[in-house]
């Protein structure tokens, strides 16, 4: 659907369905994000807020709730850009078959950005108080733009086909802000802003920043593509929208998108920063707060009737999890292509994507061998780790295709299963240690610092899992509460973490507890503060045991060893994911906002019916 605004698209999906109207004033403070939450786990519809406390604008979320309401969105422009990404990964395939793949060859070249001058005068301008001021979660520093799309160019290459449209949060307000005249950005130094701004620091130039909030779906989708290198935000935001991005400069030399709802100019001068957050995150934890680059607001641009567009992240599944599924359609194989010999990648979102990565691969070295051994497969594990985003990963779990054609990285329990069922427990442990995590990972041992571990399987099945805790498991004081998870690993309650010192003591007890002991069918122990609640479910199992724990910090192992720099061990691996002191403080929700939510959706309430929806 050609949407020229967020306005068209609003009002297509209230026409069929998929959004209503909350008519009656609600607080940005908490309120509008628990709606949003609840209704999100309903898998509810589209949430247009009309009246928001203290602003004059209306504000939309849940747009991308579900992946049937996404792909509603782009029903008529998904087929060709799927196309369009497959041809740019192999340009090959437009000379073999110019004729089936000329219509996205056309749909590329009319997806060119298009300058509208005369755009200018359907904007006005406003203050940055004047814009919703939404709070997701307690703790949270301030308000925060949480749908934007952040424009920079290349000082060495300007224009728009060589600038960079993401998706990084903003702080509207809080902390050390002068209020409407400061605001914070938060990125990573690898992401396109942070390449402009180094390039901008150099020449000892300020970096000018546009950030575009509303404006057509197909917008806000480009800016958290993973695109390949070459192809512009802006060509396949005009690609996926079926209209050409529209755009002009202000008086002051901004990049304005002339379809945007609001846009906020500004600029960032070389070493300026500020402390940021914290922010309620998509791993389920606060990040907390730390300096980052601090943005000097130029002009805050609105067109009128506009409509502030917001999401609300948290523990997955979350609205962010819906944007990875309408990525993944697009964008199918486009990794594993990439990559000889990678069959499949998927960032587990149940684990807050970056901490865990499940991977099938190719392995084809060891035919002369009397086992079959991970080698390939080891091979295309750095080549996964090097990759863009996938760098960030922290436990990577990689089996090889050979062994079961129908195995599938998005069944997390079967995908688990396999690798259990065929580990060498020690050989096929790999670390990566003092390295980079991702910077919303506190559980390394500084920002954006702490290890990474592969663990690979290749081969015939060297176990049965076990389904029950053994009969007669003799455990240390300090441990209780044996549970299964799922087959072949066990959940033990440890008593609250206090120090390194104290974990060998208590891991050494362990050991010698275990050792003798028959769990062969049990590979893995994963040590929390809560056994019932990290086995309940396998969502709440891969977000514990991969969320709280820094690989080389916290893996043990039942006699375990080291030779030639190399670690493993002969019996069970031990995953501490007790919540330690340097850890991020987890989402919880407001008791009293939740006491008046459930208020207002009782009957007569103006809520009532909606979560029902």
């Amino acid at each position: 659907m050609a949407y020229k605004s967020l306005a068209e698209c609003v009002s297509d999906l209230e026409k069929h369905g998929h959004l209503i109207r909350i008519k009656e004033e609600v607080d940005p403070y908490l309120e509008m994000a628990a709606i949003h939450l609840r209704v999100y786990e309903k898998q509810g519809p589209a949430l247009l807020f009309e009246k928001v406390k203290g602003s004059p604008f209306p504000a939309v979320s849940n747009l991308f709730g579900t992946l049937e309401r996404s792909k509603f969105i782009f029903r008529d422009t998904l087929p060709k850009v799927q196309q369009l990404v497959s041809l740019r990964n192999d340009p090959l395939k437009a000379l073999k078959n110019p004729f089936k793949y000329a219509g996205s060859a056309l749909s590329a070249l009319s997806a060119l950005p298009l300058k509208t001058p005369s755009a200018k005068r359907k904007f006005s301008k406003t203050s940055i108080s004047q814009l919703p001021q939404i709070v997701n979660w307690p703790m949270d520093g301030g308000p925060f733009v949480t749908m934007p799309q952040v424009y920079t160019e290349d000082v060495d290459k300007p224009g728009v086909l060589n600038a960079n449209l993401g998706m990084y949060r903003i702080q509207l307000g809080g902390n050390d802000y002068i209020q409407d005249k400061e605001i914070g950005l938060h990125y990573q130094i690898h992401r396109g802003i942070g390449v402009h701004q180094s390039k901008a620091n150099a020449l000892g130039q300020p970096l000018k920043v546009s950030i575009f909030v509303g404006g057509p779906p197909s917008h806000p989708l480009a800016a958290v593509m993973p695109l390949p290198e070459g192809l512009s935000e802006m060509t396949f935001a005009g690609a996926l929208g079926d209209r050409r991005f529209r755009y002009f400069y202000d008086d002051e030399g901004f990049c304005i998108s002339a379809d945007a709802d609001f846009v906020i100019t500004g600029t960032v001068y070389p070493n300026e920063n500020k402390p940021e957050g914290p922010f309620g995150d998509h791993l389920g934890y606060y990040s907390l707060t730390h300096p980052f680059p601090l943005m000097k607001v130029h002009n805050v641009y609105h067109k009128k009737d506009a409509i502030w567009s917001f999401t609300v992240v948290g523990r997955p599944p979350q609205e962010d999890t819906s944007f990875g599924a309408l990525i993944h359609e697009i964008t199918g194989s486009a990794i594993p292509k990439e990559i000889h010999g990678l069959k499949e990648v998927h960032a587990v979102d149940a684990a807050g994507v970056h901490p865990l990565l499940f991977a099938i691969g190719s392995e084809r070295y060891t035919p002369y061998l009397k086992e079959r051994r991970p080698q390939e497969i080891l091979t295309i594990a750095n080549h996964i780790l090097g990759k863009n985003q996938l760098s960030l990963a922290k436990y990577l779990f990689i089996a090889a295709k050979e062994d079961n054609e129908q195995l599938s990285t998005h069944h997390i329990e079967d995908f688990i299963r396999h690798i259990l069922e065929r580990i060498d427990l020690t050989r096929d442990i790999h670390f990566y240690t003092n390295t980079t995590i991702d910077t919303l990972d506190y559980s390394g041992d500084g920002l954006n610092s702490g290890s990474k571990v592969v663990i690979a399987a290749a081969g015939d099945k060297k176990r049965e899992l076990w389904n029950d805790v053994p009969e007669g498991l003799q455990l240390p004081n300090g441990f209780s509460k044996p549970s299964i998870a799922i087959p072949g690993t066990l959940v033990l309650q440890s008593e609250a973490y206090l120090s390194a010192e104290k974990t060998a003591a208590e891991i050494a007890l362990l050991n010698m507890a275990l050792m003798d002991q028959d769990l062969s069918g049990l590979p893995l122990i994963v040590l929390a503060d809560d056994a019932g609640f990290t086995a309940a479910t396998i969502d709440n199992f891969v977000w514990v045991a991969f969320t709280r724990s820094n690989p080389a910090a916290d893996i043990y192992g039942i006699n375990d060893f080291t030779i030639n720099k190399h670690w493993g061990c002969k019996g069970a691996l031990i995953i501490d994911a007790r919540k330690k002191p340097h850890h991020a403080p987890e989402l919880i929700n407001d008791e009293a906002i939740e006491a008046k939510i459930d208020e207002m959706s009782k009957a007569g309430g103006v809520l009532y019916g909606l979560f029902n929806h």
